[in-house]
């Protein structure tokens, strides 16, 4: 690991670049928690964004000695492709829209407002299911680590960066094994700090192109997860 800075983005160099570097996001999240005690040495809070993002957030917590909890942060899906957004939505219920993106994707304002009723709901289910109906926590002068499994539009940890902010936390880190270089510049303008591992460039960006080995995770691989490792949970 080559950890290099620039600005407020810090990247591994010799991962630049490259594809199908990690065997899955366990070794993802055991590289990445490396290289935040390198850098950061400590943190209150790990908050990971589910599904994928569980298995990394639970490797970096326990780099770190971190608590570990869930930030339920909805990317706005497209209608007719679910893989890509438009736009976020945070517990609270504060929405961003890509407005640019809405128009060139010619979406009405009820298909919209679909999107964001969806994912509202997809949180409190999310939230019942997997934090017990929990409130978030009290992050008040806290350094806060979020964790996601990859970074591509940016707009669900966008809006996990702003949420934090309105929870208090003191200072906010976004950290994730590998993210578009587009994304990863766009939020070094909102969070504190983003360190990226594997830092790729270009019109084409998938999240599971850094993985060896990737499937999409369930409520029941997360409750395993949370039940399986004895990281220090909020």
């Amino acid at each position: 690991m080559k950890l290099e800075r620039r600005g407020k983005l810090v990247y591994d160099e010799e991962l630049l670049g490259k594809t199908y570097v990690f065997r899955d996001r366990w070794e993802a999240g055991s590289k990445l928690g490396e290289a935040c005690r390198e850098v950061l040495g400590s943190a209150h809070y790990v908050l990971a964004v589910p599904m994928g993002g569980v298995p990394v957030g639970i490797r970096v917590a326990e780099k770190l000695g971190s608590k570990l909890d869930l930030i339920l942060c909805r990317k706005l899906l497209i209608p007719w492709n679910r893989e890509a957004g438009f736009g976020a939505v945070d517990p609270d219920g504060r929405v961003f829209v890509d407005g640019g993106l809405v128009r060139a994707l010619g979406l009405s304002q009820d298909e919209v407002e679909a999107a964001i009723e969806e994912q509202l709901n997809e949180i409190k289910l999310r939230n019942e299911v997997l934090r017990g109906g929990r409130p978030h926590p009290d992050l008040r002068g806290l350094r806060v680590v979020l964790v996601d499994d990859g970074v591509a539009a940016g707009y669900t940890m966008s809006a996990a960066v702003n949420f934090s902010r309105s929870k208090g936390a003191r200072e906010v880190i976004v950290a994730t094994p590998t993210g578009s270089l587009d994304s990863l510049k766009r939020l070094a303008g909102h969070a504190d700090l983003v360190l990226c591992l594997n830092v790729r460039s270009g019109p084409w960006f998938a999240v599971a192109d850094a993985y060896v080995e990737w499937r999409d995770l369930d409520f029941e691989d997360v409750l395993r997860y949370l039940k399986e490792h004895s990281v220090q949970q909020a």
